[in-house]
């Protein structure tokens, strides 16, 4: 017996619940290991071909920017 005959034969000695059983959580696997196939890109790839470049300045000015009425007094 080779490795696809086994399970197969094994599957087959037992009750049709636990055949259920078997088929249920072969599914879940194939299922959860179908999102694995692409790699997640990196947050710097995701922008690369748009030219945008900010420096830790501009980073810094749109943070001042929004934050120089902050706390309000006006509530």
């Amino acid at each position: 017996m080779n490795t696809e005959e086994t399970p197969i034969d094994l599957i087959r000695a037992l009750p049709a619940e636990k055949q259920e059983e078997i088929l249920v959580h072969a599914q879940s696997l194939l299922a959860s290991n179908a999102g694995n196939k692409a790699p997640r890109k990196s947050g710097r790839g995701l922008w690369a071909d748009l030219g945008i470049d900010l420096t830790a300045e501009d980073i810094e000015g749109a943070r001042r920017e929004m934050l120089k009425n902050f706390p309000r007094d006006d509530f």
